[in-house]
């Protein structure tokens, strides 16, 4: 049983998943914030876990809940408290009815099982979000089966890959300057180079684009776009040039990179006739600002995967925050 504002607490029972990981801790921030320390068998340690909860949460105490997951970028210090350090999304999700998660992906997990050369093993980021920590939800925190999962930058590529490759777990997905075509030409460079910076082998997630062709394609949107059929898309970038929401004279090359690789993923979802929301905004660049803005922009595809109204109040510009480390 969740405790007050402030307080720490044990996993609640039944907060476990098949595998054995468990919440070893849980730590309640404020009124709506939980944070949640899991051991996790797919990743080989622990990970946190941010969730918003409901704001009718302790008045409806038997009822299951859809889960709305966010999920942050490459390189990000703030992790799993990114999106409540940087955008308004507890006030903006104050009057919805869902549960949001916001997990740990790593420095640069990439959101996949890495592939360490064959070997395979930890850390798998893939099981520990879409098995582990699902199950621990509905299990222990009154996770519903309604779910949507939006992302920014290397989590707008972790939103499309969780959906397409388990296809019905998410009624939508949404990516916000990220990257769905992951061979798009520069794409693999891009990755690889986000990877060295934080001190990864890029060889260990997925192999050599080339000679390992077949695993990264297994992990590519832009290949299985078929997969998406029928449930809710939504794809945004800027194009890296100064926006309304940047300081003068800003200048973003990875924001038009995204924006090459996602509208070569809206022109083949075009292509084969497969519904998609585009909102290629112009100028703005690869930062928070414009990720809150586009999360209202979205809302239309996601909310209706979770049962919810789809047409919020109006759009915000975000507070006025930079993080320390910039996302990708």
């Amino acid at each position: 049983m969740l405790l007050g504002a402030g307080s720490s607490a044990a996993a609640p029972p039944g907060a476990a998943a098949d595998d054995g990981a468990r919440v070893i801790r849980e730590f309640r921030v404020d009124d709506r914030e939980v944070d949640l320390e899991i051991a996790s068998p797919a990743l080989g340690g622990t990970a946190m876990v941010r969730l918003l909860l409901p704001t009718r949460w302790a008045a409806e105490p038997d009822r299951a809940w859809p889960v709305l997951y966010l999920l942050h970028g490459c390189c990000e210090t703030a992790d799993y408290q990114a999106w409540t350090w940087f955008t308004d999304v507890e006030e903006f999700t104050a009057d919805e009815d869902v549960l949001v998660v916001m997990p740990s992906g790593g420095p640069a997990g990439m959101y996949s099982p890495w592939w360490n050369f064959g070997a395979g093993g930890t850390p798998d980021w893939e099981t520990f979000h879409v098995t582990e920590l699902r199950q621990i939800l509905e299990r222990g925190y009154r996770a519903g089966t309604e779910r949507a999962v939006a992302g920014v930058s290397m989590g707008g590529y972790g939103a499309l890959a969780y959906a397409l490759r388990h296809r019905g777990m998410f009624g939508a997905a949404a990516s916000l300057s990220g990257i769905p075509n992951t061979l798009h030409p520069g794409a693999p460079s891009v990755i690889k180079g986000l990877l060295v910076r934080e001190g990864l082998n890029p060889l260990a997630l997925w192999g050599d684009e080339v000679i390992n062709h077949r695993i990264w394609s297994e992990h590519n949107p832009f290949d299985h776009v078929e997969e998406l059929r029928g449930i809710g898309v939504h794809i945004s970038s800027g194009n890296g040039l100064t926006g309304p929401l940047d300081p003068p004279g800003q200048m973003d090359p990875l924001e038009s990179a995204s924006l090459a690789t996602s509208k070569s993923f809206t022109d083949r979802l075009a292509a084969e006739g497969i519904a998609v929301t585009a909102h290629f905004y112009g100028s703005g660049t690869h930062d928070w600002p414009y990720w809150q803005r586009e999360l209202r922009s979205a809302w239309p595809v996601l909310a209706p995967a979770l049962g919810l109204n789809s047409a919020p109040g109006g759009i915000g510009y975000g507070p006025d925050r930079n993080s320390s480390k910039r996302t990708h």
